[in-house]
């Protein structure tokens, strides 16, 4: 079965953006283990807003078939894109069921938190940024129970990000 991944920055004081949705705070001058994540996935899932944050770059991922979650987009020119307004975790369940390669849950919280609630999140790939945003959106919202997950590898790089490395 395909495992769903949450691959994410994260500041220090845990927001995975800034208070306008900003993310110019993401380190970008080494790999940080990238290349190796993306040849791991063929699929990913996100919500409208982190679509329509990749856009401003061009197609989203043209390489992976990108599950969006919207409720306002409706039609798209880029083959490789399914909007869907169905349930979440339904959608992810069936995603999970078909072959291939792991599946890059690439936010945002209005799609991570069900898939936690769910238990459908596999693995969490935290790239922890050593700076403080002070405020911003949240990675994780109240949950009805806890979720135990078991840290499997930490790397740290000289310019001062950790990569943590957990599964269920």
């Amino acid at each position: 079965m395909r495992k769903v991944i949450l691959n994410l920055a994260l500041s220090l004081d845990g927001f995975i953006a800034g208070p306008q949705g900003e993310y110019d705070w993401c380190f970008t001058d080494a790999d940080y283990g990238m290349t190796n994540f993306l040849n791991s996935i063929d699929t990913t899932v996100m919500g409208g807003k982190s679509y329509r944050l990749l856009l401003q770059y061009g197609p989203p991922y043209p390489e992976y078939t990108n599950y969006v979650f919207t409720r306002t987009e409706k039609g798209t020119p880029y083959p490789n894109v399914v909007f869907t307004s169905d349930d979440i975790p339904d959608v992810v369940r069936a995603l999970k069921e078909k072959d291939g390669k792991n599946i890059w849950l690439f936010g945002g919280a209005e799609i991570i938190h069900p898939l936690l609630e769910e238990d459908l999140v596999d693995e969490l790939m935290l790239s922890i940024h050593p700076l403080l945003l002070g405020d911003g959106l949240p990675l994780f919202r109240k949950l009805n129970e806890r979720k135990l997950f078991k840290l499997t590898d930490t790397i740290a790089y000289p310019s001062g990000l950790v990569q943590l490395y957990y599964k269920k």
